[in-house]
């Protein structure tokens, strides 16, 4: 049964971002498109007849207009289909963040492939595992990874030869393919091998609803996505964005004065980040006082947890712009912050998103309800993935499917993350999350980045273990660094060891990789 109250606020949410602002006859076409082509096929094919000649991607090589956009696509997949491949068929995107990413996948989109969103950090036997999992028969992927490339694929197409192949059959026309594209994101993998997370087609309404409700992206604002595309945040805000008809603005590689040069050069109105990425450039940009960034309006990050002093930091520095939305792969969206809630309450994730349900339960699958209640947070909001392409599946209960991660709501109704459900760890019989003590000592003026594990420890069963990196400037005195957790925290959430790298080791996604960690141990 339809909530027409909750399906009004989603429309209402649309309304007011611009998206809808088109003649009826084009919003027409476009929702025609969508059904006859499916989601990432359909909102490109509709983006270029209702934006036509308006630039709607900006890259290292210069600039594309929404019909240029939606040609390409659709000359590539003319080959495609010429070439022999069929809807269904596995197809591997194994590129970076410019415009052959989106050819690509587009082009796979509108050929009915099953498209396989693969992390350009994958070394060769993880590439071939996950090719060979997933069935991937044809792989687009950039020139500089092409000796990574498993010797099962059986098309393979650089980037540059599809260039060639666009240029080619420029102006071809295809016919919709028998069944829509399915699309499989993975996860990052932080604990183990990547999993494919594939979704269900649902209504756009849905998910573009709860997008627009929670963070106020507008039409033809411009945007730069800094997070990969193969990951769900980058991916989802690029498409969110070609509906609006904002250009999107995108580099292969993140580095934090180029990205500073790129927003004050596009006059883009809104910047899509992860934690560390949000981090390094606000230290760029404190080292450029002179670089004026007056077009910026909005930053969104996710991704990650983003600790308090960063959300401060940033409010301080760029003004009232931030927000903080966290889900996962497999739940996408969960909740959101607004900036309000961060000055409230700066280690908040925010509230639930429109249609969105978030429920605690404890470890024996009961709901927790008193407030300030620890428990397992799990999420339903009609969008989830519909289990992992190996066969497994995440815990569900009541329709509500388990993020993995802990956490409690305040009295305003706001949630906190306190930390991985299988990071809990226990110390002399007291249960210690890291993440507090992640978030405590990234405040401290000697720590420029730092995550906490647990590790076996034969007289407390379990022993906290802090990596810290130190900011310019500073050193590290270790003594010292425990005594600043003694002085603010339990007795029991001291690291019993601090141990000083250089950097962290972090995926393409910019979290951390705490098995890595583990194993320096």
């Amino acid at each position: 049964m339809i909530d027409l109250r909750l399906h009004a606020a989603r429309v209402a949410a649309i309304a007011r971002s611009g998206y809808l602002s088109a003649p009826p006859h084009v919003l027409a076409g476009g929702l025609l498109g969508l059904h006859r082509y499916g989601p990432a096929a359909g909102a490109v094919m509709a983006a270029g007849r209702r934006f036509g000649d308006r630039t709607l991607l900006i890259d290292e090589n210069g600039a594309l207009s929404a019909r240029e956009l939606d040609e390409r696509s659709t000359a590539l997949a003319h080959w495609l289909i010429a070439d022999g491949a069929a809807p269904g068929d596995g197809a591997g995107i194994l590129c970076r963040n410019h415009r052959g990413f989106c050819d690509a996948l587009f082009a796979a989109s509108k050929a009915g492939l099953r498209c396989v969103l693969l992390n350009t950090e994958f070394a060769a036997p993880q590439l071939e595992a996950v090719c060979a999992r997933e069935g991937i028969g044809t792989l687009i992927v950039d020139d500089d990874l092409l000796d990574r490339v498993p010797a099962s694929a059986e098309r393979v197409v650089s980037t540059s030869q599809a260039e060639s192949l666009i240029e080619q059959h420029r102006g071809a026309r295809i016919s919709p393919p028998a069944e829509h594209a399915a699309l499989v994101v993975l996860t990052s993998g932080t604990t183990g091998t990547p999993k494919g997370a594939p979704r269900e087609n649902v209504s756009p309404i849905v998910t573009i609803g709860a997008l627009l409700g929670a963070v106020p992206f507008r039409n033809g604002q411009g945007v730069l996505i800094a997070p990969p595309l193969f990951h769900s945040l980058g991916l989802a805000t690029l498409m969110l964005n070609l509906g609006l008809g904002s250009p999107v603005v995108l580099r292969r590689r993140f580095e934090a004065d180029a990205v500073l040069d790129d927003l004050a050069r596009t006059h883009a109105g809104a910047l899509v980040v992860v934690p560390v990425m949000l981090q390094r450039l606000l230290d760029a940009k404190a080292a450029r006082p002179e670089l004026e960034l007056p077009d910026l309006e909005l930053i969104m990050c996710g991704g990650a947890q983003l600790s308090g002093p960063l959300a401060t930091r940033t409010l301080d520095a760029l003004g009232d712009v931030l927000h903080v939305m966290y889900g996962s792969t497999e739940v996408a969206y969960a909740t959101c912050t607004t900036p309000a809630d961060l000055r409230d309450a700066p280690t908040t994730v925010g509230r639930p998103c429109l249609g969105a349900t978030v429920r605690l339960f404890d470890s024996d699958d009961r709901e927790l309800t008193e407030q300030g209640a620890t428990g397992r947070i799990f999420v339903g909001n009609g969008n989830e993935f519909a289990g992992y392409t190996d066969g497994s599946a995440k815990h569900v209960i009541d329709g509500l499917i388990a993020t993995g991660d802990v956490g409690h709501f305040d009295a305003a109704g706001r949630l906190f993350i306190d930390g991985r459900d299988d990071e809990m760890i226990v110390s002399g019989g007291e249960n210690v999350f890291p993440a507090e003590v992640e978030d405590l000592l990234a405040a401290h003026p000697a720590i420029a980045d730092v995550s906490v594990i647990g590790a076996e420890d034969e007289t407390w069963g379990h022993r906290l273990v802090a990596f810290a990196v130190p900011a310019g400037g500073h050193t590290i005195d270790p003594a010292e660094i425990k005594e600043h957790v003694r002085e603010r925290l339990a007795r029991y959430k001291v690291p019993r060891d601090v141990i000083v790298l250089d950097e962290l080791p972090r995926n393409a996604t910019g979290k951390v990789l705490k098995r890595v960690l583990r194993e320096q141990l």
